[in-house]
């Protein structure tokens, strides 16, 4: 057999270089080119249960993302362990952009509450940026006696030992919020974890469980309608949307005082290009009037301009981290 020129095996190479390049783009689920993305569908992993407040922001913003973006924002709830099993499939994604996660308070509050975490919220994952800052309520089954927030502080202290607390499962935001009322009030009740808030506050509603703390998002609906009894907002300030709901502080209790934001993120080696493009396309969303009205029909709003940002998500990742490494470290002797 002749041996090929050298023209021809260099044609060869060039070609075979060429097929190589191509197979990792389609590898690469949705194209290698950064700025032709998105081509695919985008999967947001909530690592919460369907139905519970998380769900609820992420599915607010889904929509409007989708339009800016010209393709699908398909929301996966993958929960368990207070959202660390969500957060740990989403860290291990290709870093391509076609997996984002949408998380909550949990984020900063995991490297304190869990020794073998599998994933670290600063190293292993981009921040997109911050969505909204939700408002926390007390809220007890409807029956529940004490009819004031201040009856409700009195009643636990003297019946701690009988009163049952809900919660979506240690490291969740209705767990802190829980613990720093049971730290203010100086006692200990029975906590009762729940897969997600969602199964809590149909447990609640059926009179399972006394009361449970938990973000307006999840708690509006049920306390308009009368289903729920509310004592108190844990904000500084009364909230529009339940405007007659006295706040933890006028109640007697100004360390109650707690709100959870969510903020959106990719595997840490996601190129800054695609990056940029899920952030303007968050930023739109979060200016869409109909996300506001949602958002105000729930009790909270969308962040500003400036705090739907990369930069703005990660300076208050890290302070949140130390923040409440403080706090339950404190609170496990640590």
């Amino acid at each position: 057999m002749t041996p090929a020129g050298p023209r021809k095996v260099a044609a060869y190479l060039a070609a075979l270089a060429g097929l190589s390049l191509t197979l990792a783009a389609c590898s690469s689920g949705g194209g290698g080119d950064p700025a032709a993305y998105p081509e695919d569908d985008i999967e947001v992993i909530v690592p919460f249960s369907a139905g519970g407040p998380t769900d609820t922001v992420t599915r607010m913003v889904a929509e409007p993302m989708s339009e800016e973006l010209g393709v699908q924002l398909v929301v996966q709830n993958v929960d368990g362990a207070g959202g660390t099993v969500g957060a740990g499939q989403a860290a291990a994604a290709d870093p391509d952009g076609y997996t984002v996660l949408m998380h909550h308070i949990g984020m900063s509050t995991a490297p304190a509450l869990y020794d073998d975490l599998a994933y670290d919220p600063v190293t292993d994952f981009k921040p997109v940026g911050l969505v909204t800052e939700v408002p926390m309520t007390i809220i007890a089954r409807s029956d529940f006696e004490p009819e004031t927030f201040e009856d409700f502080v009195t009643y636990v202290q003297e019946n701690a030992d009988t009163v049952t607390m809900a919660h979506a499962g240690d490291g969740s935001a209705s767990n802190l919020c829980g613990l720093l009322l049971m730290d203010a009030l100086g006692v200990q009740v029975t906590a009762v974890p729940y897969d997600g808030t969602g199964p809590a506050m149909t447990e609640l509603v059926g009179g399972q469980v006394d009361f449970m703390c938990d973000q307006t998002t999840n708690t509006t609906g049920q306390i308009t309608a009368g289903e729920v009894k509310a004592y108190a907002v844990t904000t500084p300030e009364r909230i529009e949307a339940l405007p007659d709901l006295p706040t933890t502080a006028e109640g007697g209790q100004p360390d109650v005082e707690v709100s959870v934001w969510h903020g959106l993120y990719v595997p840490a080696e996601t190129p800054d290009e695609v990056v940029s493009t899920l952030t303007d396309a968050l930023q739109v969303a979060l200016a869409d009037q109909a996300v506001i009205d949602q958002m105000a029909d729930l009790g909270t709003a969308p962040v500003s301009e400036d705090q739907a940002t990369p930069e703005a998500h990660a300076a208050l990742l890290e302070e949140q981290i130390a923040t409440w490494g403080e706090i339950i470290g404190a609170g496990q002797g640590g």
